[in-house]
């Protein structure tokens, strides 16, 4: 095995296992949760639940993104620099407004979300194991949220993405 596979191997278990520690984190905050509290939502925001539905949506569409079974990603300049994720998410506002094709239905039951949640995750498993070193290094996107990244920082974006809505979820369960 050479350098080059040698690092993408370790990229890509470093990118699974974070994604997964993620994932499973916001799946057991659904299951730990009544039916009544994770479908409850306040005034003008979402409910577990459809945090979690969201969720499943946007990794599903980034795993697409990594696997190439969704345009997006083009080739990266010969002069693209990859920056360290800390960088590219410190630049991310602290509230956004999700795309309407990203924002939940109404009224998402709990356990629609944790099965959407873990097909997603699935879903993310079979992107990481097709993700190649080229396509992780050499291809990328440009976003207003991020910046440019590259495909395997798109693995990362996916992961901060669940984080972030771990800790909503978890003030509207009212955990904190």
């Amino acid at each position: 095995m050479d350098r080059v596979q040698s690092e993408h191997l370790d990229r890509v278990r470093h990118l699974r296992e974070s994604f997964v520690s993620a994932n499973e984190r916001l799946v057991a905050r659904l299951r730990g949760a009544s039916d009544e509290a994770a479908e409850r939502s306040a005034e003008g925001a979402w409910s577990a639940a459809q945090i979690g539905w969201h969720v499943a949506t946007v990794t599903s569409r980034f795993a697409a993104m990594i696997a190439g079974d969704l345009g997006g990603p083009q080739p990266l300049s010969a002069s693209f620099q990859e920056r360290a994720w800390s960088e590219v998410a410190a630049a991310i506002p602290e509230r956004l407004q999700a795309p309407s094709a990203m924002a939940p239905p109404p009224h998402v039951r709990r356990a629609e979300a944790v099965a959407a949640l873990e097909a997603s995750g699935m879903k993310m498993a079979r992107a990481f194991d097709a993700l190649t070193p080229e396509r992780g290094g050499r291809m990328g996107v440009t976003n207003a949220v991020v910046g440019t990244i590259s495909v395997y920082q798109i693995g990362e974006w996916a992961t901060a993405h669940i984080a972030r809505h771990n800790r909503q979820a978890k003030r509207a369960l009212g955990e904190g």
